[in-house]
Protein backbone atom coordinates (compact mmCIF):
# COMPACT_ATOMS: atom_id res chain seq x y z
CA UNK A 1 0.00 0.00 0.00
CA UNK A 2 1.52 3.36 -0.71
CA UNK A 3 0.90 7.28 0.74
CA UNK A 4 -1.05 7.83 -2.60
CA UNK A 5 -3.38 4.51 -2.86
CA UNK A 6 -4.63 4.11 0.96
CA UNK A 7 -7.13 2.21 2.15
CA UNK A 8 -9.58 4.50 3.59
CA UNK A 9 -9.04 5.71 7.33
CA UNK A 10 -11.68 4.69 9.98
CA UNK A 11 -10.96 4.05 13.46
CA UNK A 12 -11.00 0.72 15.07
CA UNK A 13 -14.49 -1.74 15.16
CA UNK A 14 -16.53 -1.33 18.01
CA UNK A 15 -17.61 -4.74 18.23
CA UNK A 16 -20.38 -3.77 21.03
CA UNK A 17 -21.79 -0.86 18.98
CA UNK A 18 -22.57 -2.85 16.21
CA UNK A 19 -23.50 -5.51 18.11
CA UNK A 20 -26.55 -2.82 19.10
CA UNK A 21 -26.75 -0.85 16.00
CA UNK A 22 -27.66 -4.57 14.77
CA UNK A 23 -29.97 -5.27 17.53
CA UNK A 24 -31.58 -2.20 16.71
CA UNK A 25 -31.95 -3.12 13.17
CA UNK A 26 -33.85 -6.18 13.76
CA UNK A 27 -36.26 -4.68 16.66
CA UNK A 28 -36.63 -2.13 13.87
CA UNK A 29 -37.71 -4.64 11.23
CA UNK A 30 -40.58 -6.17 13.45
CA UNK A 31 -38.28 -9.27 14.84
CA UNK A 32 -38.58 -10.60 18.63
CA UNK A 33 -34.68 -10.77 20.03
CA UNK A 34 -35.71 -12.85 22.70
CA UNK A 35 -36.81 -15.93 19.79
CA UNK A 36 -33.92 -18.35 20.57
CA UNK A 37 -32.73 -18.65 16.64
CA UNK A 38 -32.40 -14.61 16.94
CA UNK A 39 -31.08 -14.30 20.49
CA UNK A 40 -27.26 -14.16 19.52
CA UNK A 41 -27.06 -12.69 15.93
CA UNK A 42 -26.49 -9.12 16.79
CA UNK A 43 -23.14 -10.69 18.00
CA UNK A 44 -22.72 -12.70 15.08
CA UNK A 45 -23.18 -10.09 12.72
CA UNK A 46 -20.68 -8.03 14.28
CA UNK A 47 -18.12 -10.55 14.44
CA UNK A 48 -19.06 -11.29 10.11
CA UNK A 49 -18.62 -7.33 9.38
CA UNK A 50 -15.25 -6.98 11.70
CA UNK A 51 -13.90 -10.50 9.96
CA UNK A 52 -15.45 -8.92 6.39
CA UNK A 53 -13.96 -5.60 6.76
CA UNK A 54 -10.01 -6.59 8.37
CA UNK A 55 -7.45 -7.04 5.52
CA UNK A 56 -4.58 -9.40 6.55
CA UNK A 57 -1.11 -6.99 6.21
CA UNK A 58 1.40 -8.52 4.02
CA UNK A 59 5.00 -7.43 2.69
CA UNK A 60 5.25 -6.70 -0.39
CA UNK A 61 8.13 -8.22 -1.19
CA UNK A 62 10.09 -7.96 -5.13
CA UNK A 63 12.24 -9.46 -6.36
CA UNK A 64 15.38 -8.61 -8.93
CA UNK A 65 14.15 -9.27 -12.52
CA UNK A 66 17.09 -11.36 -13.05
CA UNK A 67 15.98 -12.79 -16.19
CA UNK A 68 14.95 -9.75 -17.85
CA UNK A 69 11.77 -11.06 -18.82
CA UNK A 70 9.45 -8.50 -20.77
CA UNK A 71 6.23 -10.57 -21.29
CA UNK A 72 3.27 -10.33 -19.42
CA UNK A 73 2.43 -12.15 -16.24
CA UNK A 74 -1.05 -12.66 -15.52
CA UNK A 75 -2.81 -14.31 -12.52
CA UNK A 76 -6.68 -15.18 -13.37
CA UNK A 77 -9.62 -16.04 -11.44
CA UNK A 78 -8.35 -14.70 -7.96
CA UNK A 79 -11.66 -14.61 -6.07
CA UNK A 80 -12.85 -11.96 -3.78
CA UNK A 81 -15.55 -10.77 -2.07
CA UNK A 82 -16.41 -6.86 -0.57
CA UNK A 83 -19.09 -5.23 0.40
CA UNK A 84 -20.89 -2.18 -1.75
CA UNK A 85 -20.72 1.11 0.26
CA UNK A 86 -24.25 2.43 -0.94
CA UNK A 87 -25.89 -0.70 0.62
CA UNK A 88 -23.82 -3.03 2.57
CA UNK A 89 -24.82 -5.50 0.14
CA UNK A 90 -21.84 -8.05 -1.35
CA UNK A 91 -20.56 -7.94 -4.62
CA UNK A 92 -18.19 -11.27 -5.31
CA UNK A 93 -16.56 -12.08 -8.25
CA UNK A 94 -12.58 -12.48 -9.58
CA UNK A 95 -9.98 -10.66 -10.79
CA UNK A 96 -7.15 -10.76 -13.12
CA UNK A 97 -4.08 -9.11 -12.33
CA UNK A 98 -1.24 -8.70 -15.02
CA UNK A 99 2.02 -6.82 -15.63
CA UNK A 100 5.11 -6.62 -17.98
CA UNK A 101 8.26 -6.55 -15.99
CA UNK A 102 10.12 -3.41 -15.27
CA UNK A 103 13.50 -4.35 -13.28
CA UNK A 104 11.12 -6.76 -10.42
CA UNK A 105 9.53 -8.81 -10.16
CA UNK A 106 7.14 -9.73 -7.35
CA UNK A 107 6.09 -13.22 -5.53
CA UNK A 108 2.29 -13.92 -7.50
CA UNK A 109 0.88 -14.39 -4.05
CA UNK A 110 0.78 -10.58 -3.54
CA UNK A 111 -1.50 -10.14 -6.07
CA UNK A 112 -3.64 -12.31 -4.61
CA UNK A 113 -3.27 -10.50 -1.73
CA UNK A 114 -3.42 -7.17 -3.09
CA UNK A 115 -7.02 -7.95 -4.44
CA UNK A 116 -7.49 -8.92 -0.91
CA UNK A 117 -6.63 -6.22 0.64
CA UNK A 118 -8.59 -3.63 -1.10
CA UNK A 119 -11.56 -5.96 -0.67
CA UNK A 120 -11.87 -5.78 2.21
CA UNK A 121 -13.21 -2.24 2.94
CA UNK A 122 -16.53 -0.30 2.08
CA UNK A 123 -15.90 -0.51 -1.63
CA UNK A 124 -17.32 0.52 -5.23
CA UNK A 125 -15.89 -1.57 -7.85
CA UNK A 126 -14.58 0.93 -9.77
CA UNK A 127 -12.42 2.19 -7.00
CA UNK A 128 -11.26 -0.74 -6.49
CA UNK A 129 -10.09 -1.80 -9.69
CA UNK A 130 -8.20 1.27 -9.45
CA UNK A 131 -6.45 0.86 -6.60
CA UNK A 132 -5.20 -2.42 -7.66
CA UNK A 133 -3.64 -1.29 -10.40
CA UNK A 134 -2.02 1.71 -8.99
CA UNK A 135 -0.40 -0.71 -6.20
CA UNK A 136 0.96 -2.75 -8.70
CA UNK A 137 2.52 0.67 -10.76
CA UNK A 138 4.02 2.21 -7.35
CA UNK A 139 5.20 -0.63 -5.94
CA UNK A 140 6.92 -2.49 -9.04
CA UNK A 141 6.94 0.52 -11.71
CA UNK A 142 6.39 -1.84 -14.55
CA UNK A 143 6.09 -1.34 -18.33
CA UNK A 144 2.47 -1.72 -18.28
CA UNK A 145 -0.10 -2.97 -15.85
CA UNK A 146 -3.71 -4.21 -16.41
CA UNK A 147 -6.34 -5.16 -13.80
CA UNK A 148 -9.62 -6.47 -14.82
CA UNK A 149 -12.64 -6.94 -12.03
CA UNK A 150 -15.73 -9.03 -13.09
CA UNK A 151 -18.48 -9.43 -9.74
CA UNK A 152 -22.15 -9.71 -9.25
CA UNK A 153 -23.73 -7.70 -6.89
CA UNK A 154 -26.38 -8.22 -4.53
CA UNK A 155 -27.44 -4.66 -4.28
CA UNK A 156 -28.38 -5.16 -8.40
CA UNK A 157 -29.57 -8.90 -8.25
CA UNK A 158 -32.05 -8.81 -5.17
CA UNK A 159 -32.97 -5.73 -4.80
CA UNK A 160 -33.85 -2.91 -7.64
CA UNK A 161 -33.66 -4.02 -11.05
CA UNK A 162 -33.36 -7.74 -9.46
CA UNK A 163 -31.44 -9.05 -12.69
CA UNK A 164 -29.58 -12.29 -11.40
CA UNK A 165 -26.63 -13.29 -13.09
CA UNK A 166 -25.90 -9.73 -14.21
CA UNK A 167 -21.78 -9.16 -14.01
CA UNK A 168 -20.50 -5.93 -13.64
CA UNK A 169 -16.91 -5.55 -15.56
CA UNK A 170 -13.90 -2.64 -14.71
CA UNK A 171 -10.96 -2.54 -15.97
CA UNK A 172 -7.76 -0.34 -15.72
CA UNK A 173 -4.65 -0.29 -17.27
CA UNK A 174 -1.63 1.32 -17.15
CA UNK A 175 1.69 2.17 -19.25
CA UNK A 176 1.91 -0.44 -22.49
CA UNK A 177 -1.55 -1.71 -21.65
CA UNK A 178 -2.84 1.43 -22.09
CA UNK A 179 -1.00 2.72 -24.68
CA UNK A 180 0.15 -0.35 -27.39
CA UNK A 181 -2.93 -1.96 -28.76
CA UNK A 182 -1.36 -5.17 -29.50
CA UNK A 183 -0.48 -5.42 -25.96
CA UNK A 184 -3.66 -4.65 -24.61
CA UNK A 185 -5.56 -6.85 -26.53
CA UNK A 186 -3.06 -9.61 -25.40
CA UNK A 187 -3.96 -9.17 -22.24
CA UNK A 188 -7.62 -9.23 -22.35
CA UNK A 189 -7.12 -12.08 -24.79
CA UNK A 190 -5.24 -14.09 -21.44
CA UNK A 191 -8.01 -13.05 -19.47
CA UNK A 192 -10.93 -13.76 -21.24
CA UNK A 193 -12.40 -10.25 -21.51
CA UNK A 194 -13.49 -8.60 -24.71
CA UNK A 195 -13.37 -5.58 -23.22
CA UNK A 196 -10.36 -2.76 -23.89
CA UNK A 197 -9.68 -4.06 -27.30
Amino acid sequence: MSASNPIRQRGPIDLPKVEQAAADLLSGLGYDLSDESLASTPKRVARMYEEILTATPFESTTFPNDGEYDELVVVRDIPFHSLCEHHLLPFTGVAHVGYIPGPRIVGLSKLARVVDLYSRELQVQERMTAQVANWVEETLQPRGVGVVLEAEHLCMTVRGVRAPGSRTTTSAVRGMLRHDPRTRAEFFALVGASTGV
